[in-house]
């Protein structure tokens, strides 16, 4: 049986530990919990296919991402794990300008062709728009996606955990160290405790310098900080069941159950270290940015703020595969804001790559070297 450490228990190395268990591996999955991981503030919109990056190599892993979440939340439910915060519920790309919404109508017919989960594409008028997400502001018309879908970061990666373990694994809190003797890898140690194995898995988002510095990689990673903010509005019964709403920007709005709206977020990147306060500033430019979306929102009522830090490596494409001069070690890393989106396909290829079998994806593509 392959002995294999995943470090990081976020979404990425959740997913990771889980499809490792499930291949029969014995493992061993170790999580500081730090303040302001990505995953445990996240709420995600599984619809890749609007985007107007034209890096296809982003695309690709974006696309496979979205395709491969149903048959996984199927996989889930039939180990009883009904709590994953994920809903296909479709979402609305609102604008005021009605060429601008011809133009992303048509790119999303013309990606349907080699991604039929985008589901039906159907152009809704002011009124129309605002009868599937009844707080916006009537001013705009959208493009609906049928096939797009929400998540809830910490919902799914607890969901994802406790199957890992169901399977198997497991997991330990403590401050992980890597243990090598001359070019491999060999395990590490945790407070006094050593821990062996075959490969150890790095997925450690934010933090992952510090971890990869003492075998003298300068790993390059550097981070956004995100606030995100939870409101409740009053008598609304539905909003389970409402759309996503990508407005035209990096803000966008998520409705779950129990009348709960979820806006996002801040993109803040000159930051001291791991700041993980709530701020004033923060607070404001949400709100702002919200309510001039969804004026309805006025009225909601404030629950909470989550703080996290999005990792980006060089170029903002995610890296990964086996590290250049280290045997038995694998990293991955630089999902940044598509984290929720691409996580559980990638975990599911690093744990192809730890187990010796052919991936889905071309990895040259994301070379570990780049952010080297």
């Amino acid at each position: 049986m392959k002995k294999v450490i995943v470090i990081g228990a976020g979404i990425l190395g959740t997913s990771t530990a889980y499809q490792l268990a499930k291949q029969g591996a014995e493992v061993v999955l170790v999580d500081r919990q730090d303040k302001g991981q990505a995953t445990d503030a996240a709420a995600g919109i599984i619809c890749p296919w609007l985007s107007q990056r034209r890096n296809q190599a982003w695309y690709r892993l974006a696309r496979a991402g979205a395709a491969f979440y149903p048959g996984l939340i199927e996989e889930l439910e039939r180990e009883g794990e009904t709590e994953t915060g994920y809903a296909q519920v479709g979402a609305l790309s609102i604008h005021s300008e009605l060429e601008k919404l011809g133009k992303l109508e048509e790119r999303a017919h013309l990606r349907k062709a080699e991604a039929p989960e985008i589901g039906e594409i159907t152009r809704l008028d002011v009124q129309e728009t605002q009868s599937r997400f009844p707080l916006l502001a009537e001013d705009y018309p959208s493009i609906h996606i049928s096939g797009a879908a929400r998540i809830d970061g910490r919902a799914l990666r607890d969901a994802l955990l406790r199957s890992a373990q169901r399977n198997g694994a497991v997991v330990i809190q403590g401050d992980a160290k890597l243990q090598c003797q001359a070019n491999r890898v060999t395990g590490i140690t945790v407070e006094d405790t050593s821990f062996t194995a075959d490969g150890v898995i790095v997925c450690a988002g934010a933090w992952a310098n510090q971890l990869l510095l003492p075998l003298g990689i300068d790993f390059k990673v550097h981070f956004q900080k995100a606030q995100i903010m939870h409101v409740q509005v009053p008598d609304r019964e539905d909003t389970g069941s409402w759309p996503v709403v990508m407005p035209p920007s990096d803000q966008y709005l998520l409705a779950f159950d129990h009348q709960r709206i979820v806006i996002g977020a801040t993109h803040e990147n000159e930051i001291e270290g791991y700041d993980t306060r709530i701020t004033a500033g923060g607070m404001q430019e949400i709100l702002n940015k919200g309510l001039e979306w969804a004026p309805g929102l006025a009225n909601s009522t404030f629950q909470e703020i989550r703080v996290g830090f999005r990792p980006f490596t060089p170029g903002f494409l995610p890296v990964m595969g086996n590290v250049p001069g280290w045997n038995s070690l694998i990293v991955a890393n630089g999902l940044g804001a598509s984290g929720l989106t691409m996580g559980p396909f990638i975990g599911s290829q690093l744990a192809k790559l730890a187990m010796g079998m052919e991936l889905d994806i071309d990895i040259q593509d994301y070379d570990i070297r780049n952010a080297m």
